[in-house]
């Protein structure tokens, strides 16, 4: 399997994000990608009073990155969106699965909410725009078990530990926004963490750059190996990168080091 990062800016203008996705993911096809995978919040990335209306999972959003994903004869993971919620004031933040038909194949809302208060620095409560989902989702990708997550899972070992024992998972795929401040210390470090624990490749794509108000993301877009090599890395721009998945080397990898059967918890 060929997967690509697609390493996006998402800003205010939902038209302009849309239309920079998609040239990413005709560069993604034109690499001969099976899977692209896009960041956290493709449809909206700034001042919260701009936010535009939710959507539900067959709105305008994904009936968009279907189209993509049929007229490229590619499988899409369309990062993030804002879904409808449970009530006016929150909505799902939710990953959508395109496969080559555009037909859409599976949808992920992000358990994990990033709530963090600290005096005089950062007060920053996902939870009071955003539900949290409850479901833990593998989807088939030609064959290949793929375990979804968004961004702030990231953190929490037991998630993707549960995709890949409970799920079967072969590869975790991370669509992130993930802060600069933390970004340029931990990101690669738990990408790699998560890939050697759970001998999974690991493909993750991150926004770049500036965002109102005032937030900047990491970008560093990559996809990790169950050995925890860093097989590509997107550079410090919108781009993409892209790495071929050998599940062989990955069955070797299992076998060799035993570590998810030797497990006693």
């Amino acid at each position: 399997m060929r997967v690509a990062v697609c390493q996006l800016n998402a800003r205010e203008d939902p038209k302009a994000n849309l239309a920079a996705a998609r040239q990413l993911l005709d560069r993604a096809a034109a690499a001969g990608a099976d899977l692209a995978v896009l960041p956290e919040y493709v449809d909206y990335l700034g001042p919260a009073p701009g936010l535009p209306e939710p959507e539900p999972v067959d709105g305008q959003f994904a009936a968009f990155f279907a189209a993509a994903a049929r007229e490229l004869r590619m499988w899409v993971l369309a990062g993030s969106f804002h879904e409808v919620g449970p009530d006016p004031q929150h909505t799902y933040n939710t990953s959508l699965v395109f496969d080559r038909d555009g037909r859409l194949a599976a949808s992920y809302r992000k358990i994990h909410l990033y709530d963090v208060e600290i005096p005089g620095r950062v007060s920053y409560l996902e939870s009071r725009g955003v539900a949290p989902g409850a479901e833990t989702v593998v989807v088939e990708i030609d064959g290949v078990r793929v375990g979804l997550s968004i961004c702030y899972d990231l953190r929490f070992p037991e998630l993707y530990r549960r995709l890949t024992v409970d799920g079967g998972a072969q590869v975790l795929v991370v669509p992130a926004a993930f802060m600069l401040h933390t970004g340029r210390d931990h990101w690669e470090v738990l990408l790699r963490a998560r890939a050697i624990e759970n001998q999974c490749y690991v493909v993750a794509a991150g926004q770049i750059g500036d965002h109102d108000p005032g937030r900047t993301c990491f970008g560093r877009s990559m996809v990790v190996d169950p050995w925890g090599t860093v097989l590509a890395q997107a550079p410090d721009t919108v781009s993409i990168a892209v790495a071929d998945l050998d599940l062989g080397r990955l069955g070797a990898i299992r076998a060799e080091l035993p570590s998810l059967a030797n497990r006693r918890l």
